[in-house]
């Protein structure tokens, strides 16, 4: 199986259009929450994302078919005073999962991280999607922790208030 994996391009109408499905997808796999993304977030998604200066993407294409993709924002280890790449969704199509793309996708990530002089790549995963957590230990990824004493980092929200997000919704459908 051939996979190209690039670096996406937010203002090529084609890597917008794969993003989008890409995405869709992914919201709506029980490990992306089971439901689809609303249509206002899957319209303006790219633009969005286009518009943050540390943000990018990766794609990974087989036989032309968009079938996996890695969104990733820039931020900064203070500890580190570096800039480090966290990996914020990670997705295959389920008919191409078990042929190495999460990989060749990170691989891309890293690249990228090490051309802009970060420290290191962080990213979240739930505790019980045992095929994403052997993929990335593969990958070398381990739990966080500072001193194993203290115990491994745990990855919390809060939504904020008059964002029309509550804990468990997507987004919550605009008044009409």
């Amino acid at each position: 199986m051939n996979v190209d994996v690039i670096r996406a391009d937010y203002s090529n109408k084609a890597h917008e259009k794969d993003i989008q499905c890409l995405l869709d997808a992914y919201a709506s796999d029980p490990m992306g929450g089971g439901k689809p993304l609303h249509h206002e977030v899957k319209k303006n998604i790219v633009r969005s994302l286009a518009a943050l200066p540390h943000a990018f993407s990766v794609i990974a294409y087989v036989e032309g078919v968009a079938v996996g993709l890695v969104n990733c924002f820039e931020a900064f280890s203070t500890f580190s005073c570096k800039p480090l790449v966290n990996v914020h969704d990670v997705m295959v199509m389920a008919d191409y999962r078990g042929h190495r793309i999460s990989q060749k996708m990170l691989e891309k990530v890293e690249e990228i991280a090490i051309s802009k002089g970060c420290c290191k790549i962080t990213l979240e995963v739930l505790s019980n999607n045992e095929a994403a957590k052997s993929s990335y230990r593969h990958f070398g990824f381990s739990s966080y922790e500072l001193d194993p004493a203290a115990g491994h980092a745990l990855f919390w929200q809060r939504p904020v208030a008059g964002t029309g997000r509550s804990a468990t919704d997507k987004l919550q459908e605009p008044d009409k």
